[in-house]
């Protein structure tokens, strides 16, 4: 290993003196190396906002790549369309000793559609470098310059992109022609990092260098969340050929109201009567909002379509109506025009979508927070709502699932916008419940059969099933339940109780070889169908912070027939467990007609924790895992 280092270092070094890069400082930091598979060795950007509709990005950044898991980190592209043209980009290739090797100009780059293939036409395109390297480490340098009228977009500036990426040198500028385009920004995540900031009457800098890789570590936070940024944005801006001024959400809400959203739900009178049909035996606004709900997903299908004003605006509700296809933006405006037919009030909303629970600023009103449209629907007031995702043909009424729970979104009203949480499905709301019948055969083979519900994030997690052939549902009793061998399934059906959020499954399996037999004794792990053997990987010294984004609680009771001619001659203890990150008990109980009764309850909970409590976090799962395991011994009369 000491050998290798001092060969990379010895190349980095080549690289920096015989390119001549103008750097502040040309001595190799071995740091930049330690855990790295690329190193940023300058990331610039210079914005110039020359007026409220004028903004040019010019940008410098060369990488030089130290393996193939390096290659990620290049970010050799750039996206455009009819309002954002390319002024310039080119590339230059350097291998291990600084000598050129490639010179790339626009017409070598390739040029794709900037959205995935469920769009059904875009005009937002990306230019990108195709290089396939024959040796490590090389060195690539990539310029662009990109003009544009929409100054609402000020670019997030990462001082570090990802795991495994070091960063020598990173420069941001904002220069501005005058004091009405000065910037507001937001620098998030700063903490002990070498950054410093300039400011002049009419520019804001930053400068960061030497910055070591950051290496993934296993229940990570979302990197952007723990790693150095600076968000901005202009009061004063123009986007797509409106100009705006927003000092905070609630401006930035009436503007979006009145030009983007305003004019945009027309249907017929026809479509109008059929839906108001539908509803007139409702007796209250949910009631009916549930109606029109179903009858959306039954009748439209999603598909991106990214037109309108700079794929933010969505198209018309009456060509929805026609086309039975709309995007997130077009269907949520759709079913909010469906919904004003019958009298029901709601309202459009943005939301950062995804796994990764993040947040709206509270402060900071952007409209390049969000990338999901969704609808809120107010219930009694308007500090309660209930939240529907159009996009979803099959999601119930009211549920939104792991996709938009949990986080600050932008809710926008005809009086302005504001911040609000979306439902939270936390620990118990996450519950699933396993009632189960069990018999254990002489022969080493088990019959089960079991009732399992669902709900929240659990019931989002399962009830996909009810539309798999018997192929796939097999599949996943076979992966749920991978320490059963040999599992064939027997007999299965589902119920999905959508008014409840609930999803009940009813299954009978049978498996040879689960308990194992040693001569005249038969051992068995009695928590046949939820063990939880997960252990967090174990880190000598910790460094990053850890997350449980979504905690649930699991409820097992299974009643276990042991086969004829055997007694229990060893049962597990009973066993309590509780910790800041949550609580776990089980038992083992002989009843009277010689069954054996299993209880279980798990609860996981929900919380951000310090790298310091990630050791007791480890051994609160291991000790479950252990729990998980343990063993019945059974012996012949």
């Amino acid at each position: 290993m000491r050998l290798l280092s001092f060969v990379v270092l010895f190349i980095y070094s080549a690289v920096c003196f015989s390119q001549k890069i103008n750097y502040t400082s040309l001595v190799t930091d071995k740091n930049l190396i330690e855990n790295a598979d690329a190193i940023v060795r300058l990331d610039e950007l210079v914005v110039d906002i020359i007026a409220q509709d004028n903004m040019v990005l010019t940008s410098k950044r060369v990488v030089t790549v130290l393996n193939k898991n390096g290659n990620k980190h290049i970010n050799a592209f750039v996206g455009y369309s009819s309002s954002n043209k390319i002024k310039n980009i080119k590339a230059l290739v350097y291998d291990s000793f600084g000598n050129e090797i490639k010179k790339l100009k626009e017409k070598d780059f390739k040029d794709v559609s900037a959205v995935s293939g469920g769009t059904l036409f875009s005009d937002y395109r990306v230019k990108y470098l195709d290089y396939t390297p024959t040796q490590y480490p090389y060195t690539i340098v990539l310029e662009k310059e990109i003009q544009t009228p929409n100054t609402v977009f000020v670019p997030e500036w990462n001082f570090l992109d990802d795991y495994r990426q070091s960063l020598e040198k990173s420069s941001f500028v904002i220069n501005y022609a005058n004091a009405n385009l000065k910037p507001a920004v937001l620098e998030k995540n700063f903490g002990d990092y070498a950054i410093e900031k300039k400011e002049t009457p009419l520019s804001i800098s930053y400068l960061a260098t030497n910055i070591s890789a950051i290496k993934w570590e296993e229940l990570s936070p979302d990197f952007n969340v723990i790693t150095p940024k600076v968000m901005s944005r202009l009061v004063n801006f123009h986007y797509e050929g409106i100009n705006g001024h927003v000092e905070n959400w609630g401006q930035l809400g009436e503007w979006m109201h009145n030009n983007i959203l305003k004019g945009r739900g027309n249907l017929s009178l026809a479509v109008k009567e059929k839906v108001r049909n539908l509803v007139k035996d409702a007796a209250t606004d949910l009631e009916k909002a549930k109606i029109v709900y179903e009858y959306m997903q039954s009748v439209t299908r999603y598909i991106s379509v990214q037109v309108g004003i700079g794929g933010v605006q969505p198209i018309l509700a009456s060509e929805v109506d026609r086309l039975k296809y709309g995007d997130c933006k077009g269907l949520s405006n759709y079913t909010k025009s469906l919904l004003e037919a019958v009298g029901v009030n709601s309202y459009y909303v943005h939301v950062e979508a995804g796994s990764d629970k993040i947040n709206f600023e509270d402060d900071f009103p952007t409209l390049s927070q969000g990338n999901h449209a969704i609808l809120a629907i107010p219930n009694n007031n308007n500090n309660n709502y209930t939240w529907i995702d159009c996009t979803s043909q099959i999601h119930p009424f009211g549920f939104i699932g792991d996709f938009t729970d949990d986080r600050k979104v932008l809710v926008i009203k005809p009086t302005g916008g504001e911040i609000v949480k979306t439902t939270a499905y936390l620990e118990k709301n996450n519950e699933q419940l396993i009632k189960s019948n069990i018999q254990l055969l002489n022969n080493g083979a088990i019959k089960v059969k079991a009732v399992i519900e669902t709900q929240g994030i659990q019931y989002d997690n399962r009830f996909y099933l009810e539309d798999k052939d018997r192929d796939k549902v097999l599949e996943h009793y076979q992966d749920v339940w991978s320490s059963i061998n040999n599992i064939e399934l027997e007999d299965y059906s589902f119920n999905n109780n959508k008014e409840k959020v609930k999803f009940t499954e009813n299954v009978k399996i049978t498996a040879e070889n689960y308990t194992r037999l040693l001569g005249s004794r038969i051992l068995f792990t009695p928590n046949v169908l939820n063990k939880s053997l997960y252990i967090p990987k174990r880190y000598r010294s910790r460094k990053l912070p850890f997350s449980i984004s979504r905690g649930y609680m699991d409820v097992d009771t299974y009643v276990i027939n042991i086969p004829e001619g055997f007694v229990v001659e060893v049962l597990p203890e009973a066993n309590k467990i509780i910790s800041e990150f949550g609580e776990y008990k089980s038992s083992v109980v002989l009843e009277k007609d010689g069954s054996l009764k299993y209880t279980r309850e798990f609860l996981l909970r929900t919380g951000n924790f310090p790298s310091n409590k990630y050791k007791e976090y480890r051994d609160f799962r291991r000790k479950i895992a252990s729990n998980d395991n343990q063993k019945i011994v059974l012996v012949k009369k």
